[in-house]
């Protein structure tokens, strides 16, 4: 597949700006915005966390949308959408476990614990590996794209689960850092004009490292698929 230069050169600024917005956003967490009067130095981590949720979100969300138009046109490049949105999808998820665990230690005195939130963010997690195993799984190129299509329309119920679960389960001790919510929750933290601004910048910050990276992974799917019929090809021929 030929690229053109201007897509070349706009994943290329693109890139450039995702890197230079990543160091200004960590710079604003660690030095612009100072510690939180509650929960002290471990809220720094929220950033991050929230930002990395933001990027799951949009990576099963892309997932989704390249399923339903895969099963509409059949056409082989919203399953590449769908596939480059899961795999951004897990990646961005499993940094939310981890920063969620990092600020878990020092705020509930434990790395992990079975909450309502926490456990919906794990099974979100495990259904979108599922996803991976499904595709690993079946060999027949179009039945493998319409499974996968459908299993991506129907994973993103998870999703949106784990986004209301902390608003509709009073028993969560997971914080509510935007909206309102039934519950009372433990790790709340005051938002001050500068850990407003600092979360919309890092937000921010995640999306267009996420539409990024999703980017340069469809381009490489597409490249190895150009490999992959070029040899093909070139095995007929023989």
């Amino acid at each position: 597949m030929v690229y053109s230069e201007q897509r070349t050169r706009i994943l290329r600024a693109l890139t450039f700006a995702a890197a230079i917005l990543f160091v200004v956003a960590l710079l604003m967490d660690f030095f612009y915005v100072g510690p939180e009067a509650k929960q002290g130095e471990a809220q720094r981590i929220f950033y991050v966390h929230l930002g990395s949720f933001l990027g799951a979100f949009i990576g099963f969300g892309a997932a989704m949308l390249g399923g339903g138009l895969y099963l509409r046109t059949r056409n082989p490049k919203w399953d590449t959408l769908s596939l480059t949105g899961v795999e951004t999808g897990l990646g961005f998820s499993a940094i939310t476990i981890v920063t969620g665990m990092a600020w878990a230690r020092p705020i509930w005195n434990t790395w992990w614990t079975w909450d309502p939130r926490l456990t919906s963010v794990t099974i979100m997690w495990l259904a979108y590996a599922a996803y991976l195993m499904l595709r690993a799984g079946i060999e027949d190129p179009e039945r493998k794209r319409r499974f996968s299509a459908v299993y991506a329309i129907v994973a993103v119920a998870s999703v949106f689960f784990t986004i209301i679960i902390i608003r509709i389960r009073p028993d969560t001790i997971h914080p509510v850092a935007v909206g309102p919510s039934e519950s009372d929750p433990e790790g709340t933290f005051d938002m001050s004009p500068k850990i407003v601004e600092t979360l919309l910048f890092n937000l921010f910050t995640f999306g267009v490292i996420t539409v990024t990276l999703m980017w340069h992974r469809i381009r490489l799917e597409n490249l190895q698929d150009t490999i992959a019929r070029r040899k093909m090809r070139l095995l007929a021929e023989m």
